[in-house]
């Protein structure tokens, strides 16, 4: 464990119990949903690498303009 998490353990059991609770649903829900990202990019990266290779390919052909942030 990290120190910077303990650090965060130790203050946690100072809470009440349902405070406890509430701080272990919060991270919880974390976990999950950076594991649902993780299987998403990971689902996604052949369809992503076929963007990106279709986007080269249009740039290359010069069928791609250069993106102007100062343009409303």
């Amino acid at each position: 464990m990290t120190p910077l998490l303990e650090k965060a353990v130790a203050r946690v059991t100072q809470l009440s119990e349902p405070d406890q609770d509430v701080i272990a649903a919060l991270i919880m829900e974390e976990l999950a949903s950076e594991e649902r990202w993780a299987r998403a990019f990971a689902d996604s990266a052949e369809a992503l690498s076929a963007l990106a290779r279709e986007a080269l390919s249009e740039h290359k052909a010069g069928k791609t303009q250069p993106l102007d942030l100062d343009a409303p």
